[in-house]
């Protein structure tokens, strides 16, 4: 190492270290060929470290988000899957290495300081934006890159855990696209069951469906056709998440083109999953103009997704 001439960094420790890395391992063959394939972020598969899971990642070129260029960045990552509860935060302790191909041993990165590294929903990723310079590294003397193969490591040390308050994150949609579902129904006289459900059909990365009441639901029970749209598997929405939707639910007037619709804009969530209208349309209207015509009639939903909020 007293060949090699690194810019200090405040807050990094280097040292050397005979012993591999207790907890991961990543070896790379062709590290030239991440770039020319324009991979500028590549992340490990899983390990576990402290009963949570991890992963390392490597900018073979610099983080580019950091407007780094001229050092490769590595750092450790915690995987998101871990957020089983709201507000959970772990600190841990860990060491970032590159083995020298040449003398058999790593070099190690570290806090300087000791540090403590706080792991949360708004901060998953800690490490070096400027791991080693890319011409260091690219020097075969010296052993980090030896072949076009390289190797890193990982080692966690979790300190400890705990859970603060409560707190979520929305992300609106940018450019946000309607989703359209055309549902036929047939032998409207003959469904029998309280509720049918359409296929379920899918907008803004979320699967929906159409529930339709026949004979009415609610206050409009008897009178009224019934009609909601619905997320389709709400129990599948991880804990605090909301999604806010535009909808249209549209019955078509098969003989006048004059179609018959209500518009809204609602939140769903898993203990509000699905929004619509007990009092849609007149069962006497609904079976005396052109919207059931030899016993078949046409529902439309068209779903727009302007934003979603999850626990963090």
């Amino acid at each position: 190492m007293s060949s090699l001439c690194f810019d200090v960094q405040d807050g990094v420790s280097r040292s050397i270290s005979e012993a591999p890395p207790t907890h991961y391992t990543l070896k790379i063959h062709y590290f030239s060929l991440l770039a020319k394939n324009s991979i500028e972020r590549y992340e490990s598969g899983e390990f576990q470290a402290g009963g949570y899971k991890w992963k390392l990642v490597v900018y073979p070129s610099g983080n580019k988000n950091k407007n780094e260029k001229e050092h490769v960045s590595v750092y450790l990552a915690m995987v998101r899957e871990n957020w089983l509860q709201t507000g959970w935060q772990v600190y841990a302790d860990f060491s970032l290495f590159l083995l020298d191909q040449n003398k058999d041993n790593y070099m190690v990165l570290h806090d300087a300081e000791g540090r403590e590294r706080r792991f949360h929903g708004l901060k998953l990723e800690w490490g070096f934006d400027q791991f080693i310079p890319l011409k260091a590294f690219n020097d075969a003397s010296n052993g980090f890159l030896v072949d076009d193969t390289c190797v890193f490591g990982a080692e966690v040390f979790v300190c400890k855990e705990r859970s603060t308050g409560k707190g979520e994150c929305l992300s609106m949609i940018k450019d946000a696209v309607m989703n359209k579902h055309v549902w036929r129904v047939e032998n409207f006289s003959k469904l029998d069951a309280e509720c049918n459900d359409s296929k379920t059909f899918n907008a803004g990365d979320h699967k929906w469906k159409i529930k339709l009441y026949p004979k009415g639901y609610g206050n409009g029970v008897a009178t009224q056709l019934s009609l909601y749209l619905a997320l389709s598997d709400p129990t599948a929405l991880p804990p605090g998440t909301k999604i806010y939707a535009d909808f249209t639910l549209r019955v078509l007037d098969q003989m006048n083109a004059k179609h018959y619709f209500g518009k809204a804009s609602q939140w769903f969530s898993a203990l509000d999953f699905e929004r619509g209208w007990s009092r849609f349309m007149s069962l006497i209207h609904f079976t005396n103009s052109g919207y059931l015509i030899r016993d078949t009639c046409i529902i439309e939903a068209e779903v727009t997704v302007h934003g979603v909020a999850n626990a963090l």
